[in-house]
């Protein structure tokens, strides 16, 4: 593996404040969300598009709050839910089992395996591409969401970014061929120090511009329910926020 599977650290955090700005929509039959940018800023970035797929919690205050942020900075951006309507509820009990959810989903008949979920990420791309008529496309992956970034680089994404990965294969991340921006923690059981040295050799090797941060006091899950009250939290967060945007506009 290069990073692990979710667990219990995947669902703990704060919930943000703010109005999300954005608009639900249906993609097919599965939710959505999209922030629209300005159109000068549009213009500016040559309406490139990002696919936001989000950590188990899925479409939430926080990521509408995130993907309305990523749309002040000029790109249109789709979070999708990759979970059927089955996502996860933050700060929820250490007595949930993941790998059972993983499998099959809450009710035993919605799984969110890769065979489940690589159609809806699918149908994803394809809105932002024939329907919105998007030419230059970008993908962000917290979490559950990094291990899809690395598996549809194949289906027309450009420029990645990842935040605390889970569960990503080493050949899913040598496989994307394209240039792919990392933040980390340096305490994630699922993305620990081993792997990410790992990954940086396997970064090294395909050869596609890459770049791994990792920002000290943090955990799992900080660039997206990190304390902001927490000054260290606040200051990752937004760093990696900053380390998406900055890389976008350099490889978009």
């Amino acid at each position: 593996m290069a990073s692990y599977a979710p667990s219990d650290c995947c669902v703990k955090g704060i919930r943000y404040e703010g109005q999300p700005k954005g608009q639900d929509i249906k993609i097919g039959t599965h939710d959505a969300y999209l922030a629209t940018p300005e159109k000068r800023l549009a213009e500016a970035h040559g309406y490139a598009a990002l696919l936001y797929i989000p950590d188990v919690i899925g479409i939430w205050q926080n990521s509408r709050l995130m993907a309305d942020q990523y749309a002040a900075n000029g790109y249109l951006t789709l979070i999708i839910d990759p979970f059927n309507g089955d996502a996860l509820s933050l700060n929820r009990g250490p007595d949930h089992d993941f790998d059972g959810w993983l499998a099959h989903g809450t009710n035993g008949d919605n799984p969110h395996t890769t065979e489940a979920v690589d159609p809806i990420i699918e149908a994803a791309i394809r809105y932002l591409k024939e329907d919105r008529g998007v030419k230059k496309l970008g993908a962000v992956g917290y979490c559950f969401g990094a291990k899809y970034v690395a598996r549809h680089q194949k289906n027309g994404i450009e420029a990645g970014f990842m935040a605390h990965p889970s569960f990503v294969l080493p050949e899913e991340l040598q496989g994307f061929r394209a240039p792919l921006s990392i933040a980390s923690a340096p305490i994630d059981q699922l993305f620990p120090q081993e792997m990410r040295h790992k990954s940086e050799d396997w970064l090294v090797e395909k050869g596609d511009p890459w770049q791994i941060n990792v920002y000290s006091d943090v955990q799992h899950g900080f660039s997206v329910r990190g304390d902001p009250t927490n000054k260290h939290q606040r200051f990752a967060k937004e760093q990696a926020f900053l380390q998406a945007i900055n890389w976008f506009d350099y490889w978009l």
